[in-house]
């Protein structure tokens, strides 16, 4: 019996493996940076989530839940306020986001790169900045209010800084790109001629933009609604500058425990259960929305 010869595949060469590591190479620095700026830190802050003691002593892992407890009993307005500012934030971003972003992507012609700058253009201000800007703006005497209490159109008492309009106002402009960017991006994705192909398949401006456009564009929606509530819960400047006590947001009182009062067991803990409420609504959001559609 002919014995068959088996003919072994050629060892790959030093160029092919090292092309085949390549990717991995590339990822390797943004990776290096994420671990050591965030992975290290949140296991770090988790230690002190489940320590007892003090700045001036030094912590000792004890494994208690005692901050989280506290946390969770104590702080329950204010995770309230956080989720309620950022998802109406969120909602008026995306009010207002949408027709920017719409208009920018089919009807902005050679104007686009200009546009797209004056929607970037605040970020050449730092974000403390530009909110104080807005408490100037909202001021009981300011360029916006002033001039409508001199010529009669609201009373002299008339105050909206200090008011949860105000707040909700910062947190709408300063996190407006962050929604804008997203959504143009998928806007301008679209291939026109499945617009026109629904317009010759009798349908109207509103079918055409309801069955086509307006699912297509859900990628840039999520992305959007992600890159606006994620820091707009988390956020306590607007809240400090333009808000009162009772608007105060979780932000507000991580700040303060880990920056004033140098509670760090306390102050680490409400950042766990910030982050586990935050994943917990992107995880909702996201089934809601359906994943299927913006992998698509």
């Amino acid at each position: 019996m002919a014995a068959v010869a088996v003919r072994q595949a050629p060892r790959p060469t030093l160029r092919t493996r090292m092309g085949r590591s390549f990717p991995y190479l590339l990822l390797f620095p943004g990776l290096f940076w994420l671990v050591l700026f965030y992975v290290i830190p949140a296991i770090q802050m988790f230690t002190y989530s489940i320590s007892e003691g003090s700045i001036e002593e030094g912590y000792t892992m004890t494994w208690t839940l005692d901050a989280y407890i506290e946390g969770l009993s104590k702080f329950g307005p204010q995770f309230f306020n956080s989720i309620l500012y950022g998802g109406l934030a969120t909602i008026l971003t995306l009010a207002i986001g949408f027709p920017v972003a719409y208009m920018i992507a089919f009807r902005g012609g050679t104007r686009k790169n200009l546009l797209l700058f004056l929607v970037i253009a605040p970020f050449f201000t730092s974000f403390l900045i530009r909110t104080i800007s807005w408490k100037i703006l909202l001021g009981p005497e300011g360029p916006l209010i002033g001039p409508l209490k001199a010529i009669g159109l609201l009373p002299g008492a008339f105050d909206i800084l200090n008011t949860p309009v105000s707040q909700l106002a910062g947190l709408t402009y300063n996190f407006l790109p962050f929604m804008i960017l997203p959504l143009y991006v998928a806007l301008e994705k679209i291939d026109l001629r499945l617009i026109e192909a629904a317009e010759d398949l009798y349908a109207d401006r509103r079918a055409a933009f309801r069955r086509v456009t307006l699912p297509l564009s859900l990628p840039g929606v999520f992305a959007g609604s992600l890159l606006t509530f994620i820091p707009a819960m988390g956020d306590y400047i607007n809240a400090e500058l333009l808000g009162n006590p009772q608007t105060k947001m979780i932000g507000n009182v991580i700040q303060n425990r880990l920056l004033v009062q140098n509670d760090y067991p306390v102050g680490s803990a409400l950042s766990f259960i910030l982050m586990a409420a935050i994943l917990i609504a992107v995880f909702i959001y996201a089934r809601a929305l359906g994943t299927e559609q913006l992998t698509g």
